[in-house]
């Protein structure tokens, strides 16, 4: 009888962690560049006297890690590997601007004698950016951009001083409720109820996103964050005769998703997690491999 086929592995098809409370996934991962589950171990040697070699050797303890380089940035991810779920925003087909916020001083936002609040004006010429309005006088002010990535959306703009600001002259903000466009940025802003008396130099935020039909927003690092236990099913490619490879991770945690930009390349993350054993399997892992009919 001749020798079997050799088990090859090949390839790699999907990431998909799941919560061990309910078994149900957290999301997969299908853009994946590399990925390896490792099972290191160490050894213990007893050595004495003039001997060159040990006189017995006894296992200690094995490191079982999986790591990953995801070429993709879900939801799931942040929850499971940062420690908070990504809020989902709701899509609008005329935008979104956020509520104007004070950000130095008190006086710029404010439904009296301030700004009451900035608006859609017209939607097609809304630029995704954080803004700052600062007071360049009592009555008006000067309008900020944090980038011009998005400037080529509807009216085409450009930054008016290396000082990023977006407003070629201060902009009077009317009393009694006027209104005045930020000209070409898609936004109104509404002067307050009152006469408008802002203090020089205070400063106020906010910020755009243009009509969209998906958008999600989070803030990591905070007290509360949380790292949950989970386990993992990782998929080889199936190969050409049919053979498919199931490893099943029963219990891993990872800390972390660091986000890389470089030029002229699509970002990846690469990702480490640690296996541990789980008594209610009573192991670490198990592997399933299959050779259909």
């Amino acid at each position: 009888m001749a020798l079997s086929n050799p088990r090859i592995f090949f390839g790699v098809h999907s990431f998909t962690p799941y919560s061990r409370d309910t078994g149900l996934p957290y999301g997969t991962a299908l853009v994946i560049g590399n990925s390896s589950f490792s099972l290191s171990g160490e050894l213990a040697t007893l050595q004495g006297g003039s001997n060159k070699y040990p006189y017995a050797v006894e296992e200690t303890s094995i490191t079982a890690e999986l790591s990953l380089v995801f070429r993709q940035y879900e939801d799931w991810m942040f929850e499971v590997f940062l420690g908070k779920q990504p809020t989902t925003g709701t899509p609008s087909a005329t935008g979104t601007i956020s509520t104007v916020t004070n950000k130095n001083g008190t006086s710029v936002a404010d439904a009296t004698t301030g700004i009451a609040s900035v608006s859609i004006g017209t939607a097609t010429d809304l630029k995704f950016s954080k803004y700052v309005v600062k007071a360049a006088s009592a009555d008006a002010v000067d309008v900020y951009a944090y980038s011009n990535i998005d400037f080529a959306r509807g009216t085409d703009k450009e930054f008016e001083s290396d000082a990023l600001k977006i407003t070629s002259t201060a902009l009077t903000v009317p009393d009694s409720g006027g209104t005045v466009a930020i000209p070409g940025y898609g936004v109104t802003i509404t002067g307050g109820s009152g006469t408008v008396a802002m203090d020089s130099d205070d400063t106020a935020t906010f910020e755009v996103i243009p009509p969209d039909e998906a958008n999600m927003s989070a803030t990591f690092g905070g007290s509360s964050d949380t790292f949950p236990e989970f386990g993992a099913i990782l998929m080889a490619a199936k190969r050409g005769n049919g053979q498919m490879v199931e490893i099943d991770v029963f219990r891993c945690k990872a800390v972390g998703l660091p986000i890389g930009l470089q030029e002229k390349a699509f970002s990846e993350a690469e990702i480490t997690a640690q296996a541990f054993y789980d008594s209610d399997q009573s192991g670490v892992y198990s592997l399933r491999h299959v050779s259909p009919l």
